[in-house]
């Protein structure tokens, strides 16, 4: 299984939980560790290159996304795929993300929308290719952006616990019933809309977003 590089420069300011946070995040979202494996400190720590401290951090924070689930004296096992949470993330997340597009509009800095006109030109290059892995950093980093623009601590900590659930699960069934391309686009609107403060066009752009998203998740489950 490739994991991404731990000495990744993106974030140069990453500690080495960040950083191994990141690379086992991106490992169970795109389905490289499997739900049902168990995992131990000292074999990510091997394979990260990193020591076991950011590992157990990073496994903890990945544990309380409901991503792993630690079972004390058991170990550490990647959590089911769980259709019926899904669709109750779905719930909480149209009317949390409409609130966070609109508050990132609202406030994001000049380089804050410069980095979302970025990742909108990124999300339009990755369309046509059909490019997943690309797709799901970008989706990632767009993510993150939100929550730090939008400057709403509450409502960000809310986002963080569904955002690996759901796109793992767009992951694991995107080849099936999905439309990667159109995925890609509809991120895209709602970066621009953000980008331009448009506060009207950032709630109806991410309201389509998750209106795909719900399709996607029902065709799945059913």
């Amino acid at each position: 299984m490739d994991s991404l590089p731990i000495t990744d420069d993106f974030l140069h300011a990453e500690t080495l939980t960040e950083k191994a946070y990141r690379a086992l995040e991106e490992d169970i979202v795109t389905l490289r560790i499997p739900p049902g494996t168990v995992v131990s400190e000292a074999i990510l720590s091997r394979r990260l290159g990193v020591g076991r401290t950011p590992v157990r951090e990073a496994l903890q924070r990945l544990a309380r996304e409901w991503l792993v689930v630690i079972m004390p004296r058991r170990g550490i096992v990647v959590s089911a795929i769980d259709p019926v949470r899904q669709l109750r993330v779905l719930e909480a997340r149209r009317e949390i993300e409409r609130f966070l597009s609109r508050s990132a509009a609202k406030r994001a800095t000049k380089f804050q929308r410069t980095q979302f006109r970025e990742i909108a030109a990124g999300m339009d290059e990755a369309a046509p290719l059909a490019d997943d892995i690309a797709f799901m950093r970008l989706d990632r980093a767009f993510n993150l952006l939100v929550l730090d623009s939008a400057g709403n601590e509450f409502a960000a900590s809310a986002m963080t616990l569904m955002n690996g659930l759901s796109r793992r699960f767009w992951y694991l069934h995107y080849r099936q019933v999905g439309d990667l391309p159109l995925a890609a686009r509809l991120h895209a609107t709602v970066a621009r809309a953000i980008a331009d403060g448009d506060q009207v066009a950032a709630g109806r752009s991410s309201d389509a977003l998750v209106d795909y998203i719900e399709a996607f998740a029902r065709a799945a489950i059913g």
